[in-house]
């Protein structure tokens, strides 16, 4: 039996409430200013690149989606609802995942995608069943190279109520957060894969008591190390998707330095960038939107796991 975090009733007592709800808050503001950058194309069910339309579209409703449901302060869950809603529209209330199935059958990311809103309760009874024809085939079956990956179709599937397709413990063993390698041997790649192993395996930090204890007294012992050094080196969307990963680890300290780093590094109007600086002066609305909106909802993603975290203490600094 796993325990899940539930959503709070109202604001608790935490050493670093006021900076973590303004982070959220300031994100959210800047993502609704910025969220006609969303929208879809015309011909995103065919020629379009997904990962500059889909790809954006789905992790505002993954994360706003987590926000909206945890956030114990109940303005900004308010604010995530409306940034979810804007992006089941934007689906044409799931219409979208029909053509997008249909056109690629053998496609993971449809799935992916219908699942973050399934699992807020937004669903097509169309879409349900076109998914769970597809997803029953024998090429669904295939074994894929990339298990983080494959560990997401899992998590995606459990949302939509359809059976795995593999076993998720065989998966977890693959990957990198399974097999607790070296801890010199990560670099940025990997680094995201293990952000996302846990991701996966917790349903985005909903359900920490599902990291197996080996592998959270793992991420305890190094996580601060890696943090440290991708802060010096200004990765900040990197830093945030860490953050966001010792949120879920039990009895997490909070570390208000790396918070303070990370608030520093924001624009004025509260956009925070993948990397280095800021856009410069001049950049173009889109440019500027790609540089800052998924570190952004990062940022209010993993500020909303730290301020519903149970933790031992505040770390020094």
């Amino acid at each position: 039996m796993t325990t899940a975090r539930a959503a709070p009733a109202g604001p608790r007592a935490h050493p670093g409430a006021d900076l973590l709800d303004t982070l959220v808050a300031e994100g959210l503001d800047w993502v609704e200013r910025h969220r006609a950058h969303f929208r879809l194309p015309p011909d995103v069910a065919t020629t379009a690149d997904p990962n500059l339309t889909l790809k954006p579209l789905g992790e505002l409703a993954e994360l706003s989606a987590l926000i909206a449901e945890l956030h114990p302060r109940p303005e900004l869950r308010t604010r995530a609802r409306r940034l979810l809603a804007h992006a089941w529209q934007e689906t044409r209330q799931g219409e979208l995942f029909a053509e997008l199935v249909r056109g690629e059958p053998q496609a993971t990311y449809p799935v992916e995608l219908y699942g973050s809103f399934a699992r807020a309760g937004l669903r097509d009874a169309a879409v349900d069943e076109l998914v769970r024809t597809t997803t029953g085939l024998r090429g669904w079956r295939l074994a894929r190279e990339d298990h983080t990956r494959t560990l997401a179709v899992l998590n995606a599937e459990a949302r939509i109520g359809l059976p795995h397709h593999a076993d998720f413990g065989a998966e977890l063993a693959h990957t990198w957060l399974g097999r607790l390698p070296e801890p010199w041997f990560l670099e940025c790649r990997t680094a995201y894969g293990l952000t996302h192993d846990v991701f996966h395996l917790t349903d985005w930090g909903r359900a920490p008591s599902r990291l197996p204890p080996a592998a959270a007294e793992y991420l305890r012992l190094w996580l601060p190390a890696w943090l440290g050094s991708w802060l010096e080196e200004r990765l900040w969307d990197l830093a945030g998707e860490l953050l966001a990963v010792a949120a879920c680890l039990p009895g997490a300290a909070f570390d208000a330095a790396a918070w303070q780093r990370l608030a520093a590094a924001r624009t004025a109007d509260g956009a925070l960038p993948e990397r280095d600086d800021p856009p410069p002066p001049g950049t173009g609305p889109a440019e500027c939107f790609t540089a800052c909106y998924h570190s952004t909802l990062v940022l209010a993603f993993a500020g909303t796991l730290a301020r519903t975290a149970t933790l031992d203490s505040e770390a020094p600094g």
